[in-house]
């Protein structure tokens, strides 16, 4: 079973949001995320958070369609993201995908994504959907699917990726080094699908660009 949480950022895709869905995933919204799943015509199982981005009228006609509700103060230590993850896990997924969790609040988006190191994820993928990008840590070793010219960009968070292979991009790493607070690592090219990576010491985010819808900057 897969967890899908929208979260309350830009949906800036919907086509791409509903392409990303299967039949039995089990769809949570954190807070104000559930606007999306009304937009698309979509039902949550569960809306977590402390329902200050919930209008009134929305809440009642969630709890008169049977979501099940789980309200938190509004002074507390968490995103709601974050809050809606902690209850995912109770679950134990096989993956978490995270739509609008990226938006016009720089804090919220970058502790959104850095979510995606939660330590309580352990093997289970928690991967960002954010239009033609997909946004996923690595740690270890992982598999990157996608189709030949997609973009990848793999960049080093909390110090630099040490021992870093590669099989399948342009560009191909060899027990090398990323190191962190560079761009060294932006913009290979995905040439073989799928590729792999393996990551001995550090971690990384690594985002893919479908190429059909790719533009870029120097």
């Amino acid at each position: 079973m897969r967890a899908v949480i929208f979260a309350n950022g830009e949906l800036r895709d919907r086509e791409a949001a509903l392409a990303a869905l299967r039949p039995d995933d089990w769809l949570i919204a954190a807070n104000g995320g559930s606007r999306h799943c009304l937009s698309l015509g979509l039902t949550p199982a569960l809306i977590v958070g402390d329902l200050d981005s919930l209008p009134p009228e929305d809440l009642q006609n969630w709890l008169s369609a049977g979501v099940e509700i789980r309200r938190h103060p509004r002074r507390k230590d968490q995103t709601d993201l974050e809050l809606a993850m902690q209850h995912v896990f109770e679950r134990a997924p096989e993956a978490i995908l995270v739509l609008g969790g990226m938006g016009a609040r720089w804090d919220h988006s970058l502790a959104n994504l850095l979510l995606c190191f939660h330590p309580r994820l352990g093997e289970v993928p928690c991967i960002f959907i954010e239009g033609d990008q997909s946004i996923f840590a690595v740690r270890g070793k992982t598999r990157i699917d996608g189709a030949p010219g997609d973009l990848v960009s793999l960049i080093p968070v909390g110090g630099d990726a040490i021992g870093v292979t590669s099989s399948g991009l342009e560009y191909p790493l060899q027990d090398g080094r990323l190191p962190f607070g560079t761009s060294l690592g932006v913009s290979n090219v995905l040439v073989r699908p799928p590729a792999t990576l393996e990551v001995r010491q550090g971690e990384v985010i690594a985002i893919v660009t479908r190429v059909a819808s790719a533009g870029g900057a120097a």
